[in-house]
């Protein structure tokens, strides 16, 4: 019997009107009924993940920010793995010098020095995990929805160095040479041993420290329950799911998962808009 269901929600839990079908929502309570635990694993931060998941009713524990925050299905915090701030200062003395936007995400929001360029990444950030979506619609949804509510704008990020208070989750760094950013990621990786170089979408890169990665934060919560990773499917569709894909016993990608991803996973299901996290489920409900 499958005892837990991990979900990435971009390109994955959530259809490309950044929402949570009625059958996706269904599948996820039909299986918690069941007593198989529902964790929702994602690059958002608890608040933007608790925006498409609260109006349908899904309670479960968030492994937000790629692993770096852990808030259970109460929202109480149960655990922070943050980048190093000397090390959240260099990487980004090396964006800067070469003349890459980034912002970065902490405990107390997400800061950027560019508040259009932040627009322009949540918009191709959007757009990446649904490319039949008008550009022009996913910016009009960005602004409807008020995702940027947790945005601070400010004249100089690294001011946020000062307040010994925050906590730096992740860096995201954004270029439209995708090549040259992929690049920079392995480079900042053999330069910075203590960090984790991902991706959610083409043309960003998502720095976390080390121990920050959504399988490591899956392993751990399987642990806690007495639950089996073996016995665990997880469900993605981009770079930064690929560490909890490659732990789990039952590893699905999406119809619309990168090809990285295609490549390590034994099961596949439809794409985010023909809710593949529900045919997923029942598959392995059926199978179980």
């Amino acid at each position: 019997m499958i005892e837990c269901i991990a979900s990435d929600m971009d390109g994955t839990l959530l259809n490309s009107r950044q929402e949570v079908s009625p059958a996706n929502a269904e599948a996820i309570k039909l299986a918690q009924k069941k007593g198989i635990h529902f964790v929702v694993t994602t690059g958002r931060s608890y608040e933007e993940a608790r925006l498409v998941l609260d109006p349908v009713g899904i309670d479960c524990t968030v492994i937000g920010l790629n692993g770096a925050e852990v808030r259970d299905e109460k929202g109480k915090l149960l655990k922070t793995s943050g980048l190093d701030p000397l090390t959240a200062s260099r990487v980004a003395d090396v964006f800067d010098q070469l003349g890459i936007y980034y912002e970065f995400f902490t405990n107390k929001g997400t800061y950027t020095e560019d508040y259009e360029e932040n627009m322009d990444m949540l918009v191709d950030l959007f757009h990446s995990a649904n490319p039949e979506v008008p550009v022009e619609e996913v910016r009009n949804y960005i602004e409807q929805r008020g995702i940027r509510r947790y945005v601070h704008n400010i004249g100089d990020t690294k001011d946020i160095f000062h307040d010994p208070s925050i906590l730096f989750y992740k860096i995201l760094a954004f270029n439209e040479e995708e090549q040259r950013l992929r690049k920079i990621g392995k480079d900042l990786e053999k330069d910075f041993p203590d960090i984790k170089v991902t991706s959610s979408g083409f043309r960003n890169i998502e720095i976390n420290h080390v121990s920050a990665q959504k399988g490591i934060a899956l392993k751990e919560y399987t642990e806690k329950h007495g639950l089996s990773m073996e016995k665990t499917m997880a469900i993605g569709d981009n770079l930064n799911d690929i560490s909890m894909l490659e732990r789990v016993g039952y590893p699905f990608a999406m119809g619309n998962a990168e090809n990285e991803v295609l490549e390590i996973c034994r099961y596949r299901t439809k794409r985010n808009d023909e809710d593949g996290v529900a045919k997923a489920i029942y598959r392995m409900l059926e199978m179980c």
